[in-house]
């Protein structure tokens, strides 16, 4: 493992960045006396916009073949998390990239490179080819609260510094990724995104990153999502050691599937859906361990299953080669069987 990345995941396990200053009471810098006639709230974004904004840069990607044989072009956000030139961003930002650009705030612009990209989490790790980048800290996405002040910073095509503020709505929502998989405690917001804004973080009134920016449902009077920051510390450090998130693999194909009444009396089963395998892997940790075609699996390590999204959140929590209790109904009959997971 290179000199860089163990640097950076020192940096990553300490927080990052600088850390904000403790004696302000909104955790924020005083700003000048010229400045007084701003009141509180103003302050607190005015402050974290100068903390954080030097380590928010702009992407361009360029992509392969576009519509009718041209060349497709792509733009995002991201938040450097290293002085090396780590940067954080969505998945969705770099997929498919040919080659990177960022501009940061002082007027550079410098190719990167992908280090390594999770679409289940819609994260990725693109470096710089620059050291002595501003960083952000990295602060805890699971001490927010409901109605807490946070800001989205962005610099989406060039515009430096584009900001838009508002409250935790929500905590704890599940958001689904690209590769079809949950994405677990999402943070909602009502702080608006702007386009190219994707990528970007999502920080607190301290200036502390507690999310990355990913989503916006349109039309749903501007619900705006970000994937919590403790996942992407999880993530950063797994793409930065190996280059992908490792992830337990059973190797079934699965739909969610009503239990009737009957087997839900017989096997004492509260769910009203098991998952019905509806493929297996040839060699995989299932075929291994005898796991058959229309099998329900009702448990695994005696915790319920009653979706596919269940059982990919028992998955994840697992680690390859691992030692798992498969409860399934086959034939009407309840039967245990012990699989060894593969890495996915």
């Amino acid at each position: 493992m290179s000199d860089a990345i163990e640097r950076t995941l020192r940096i990553i396990a300490s927080g990052g960045g600088r850390k904000a200053d403790a004696e302000s009471s909104n955790g924020v810098e005083d700003l000048p006396s010229d400045d007084g006639l701003l009141d509180a709230y103003s302050r607190a974004v005015v402050g974290v916009v100068d903390r954080v904004g030097p380590a928010v840069v702009s992407i361009s990607v360029r992509k392969g073949s576009g519509r009718r044989g041209g060349r497709g072009e792509g733009a995002g956000s991201g938040v450097v998390i290293a002085p090396d030139g780590y940067i954080l961003t969505n998945s969705h930002v770099v997929s498919g990239a040919q080659s990177l650009r960022i501009s940061v705030t002082d007027g550079r612009t410098l190719d990167a490179e992908i280090v390594g990209t999770d679409p289940a989490t819609d994260l990725a790790v693109i470096r710089g080819s620059a050291n002595g980048l501003e960083a952000a800290e990295l602060g805890h996405s699971d001490r927010l609260r409901v109605g807490q002040l946070v800001i989205a910073i962005g610099n989406p095509l060039g515009f430096q510094n584009t900001v838009s503020t508002g409250v935790v709505s929500g905590v704890g929502r599940t958001l689904r990724g690209e590769s079809g998989r949950l994405i677990e405690n999402v943070i909602q917001t009502d702080a608006p995104l702007n386009p190219g804004n994707s990528g970007g973080p999502l920080v607190d009134s301290r200036g502390r990153v507690v999310g990355i920016n990913t989503a916006v449902i349109l039309g749903a009077q501007g619900l705006s999502f970000a994937v919590p920051v403790d996942t992407a510390k999880w993530v950063v450090t797994e793409l930065l050691r190996h280059g992908k998130v490792l992830r337990a693999f059973l190797g079934i194909g699965g739909q969610t599937r009503p239990l009737d009444r009957r087997r839900q009396r017989r096997f004492d089963i509260e769910a009203e859906t098991a998952v019905e395998v509806v493929s297996v892997e040839r060699d995989g940790p299932a075929h291994r361990a005898d796991v058959h075609h229309d099998d329900l699996i009702v448990t695994l390590d005696g915790r319920p299953i009653a979706t596919v999204d269940d059982l990919h959140r028992a998955l994840a929590s697992l680690a390859s080669g691992a030692d798992v209790r498969l409860g399934i109904i086959r034939q009407g009959e309840r039967r245990e069987l012990e699989v060894t997971l593969d890495e996915a």
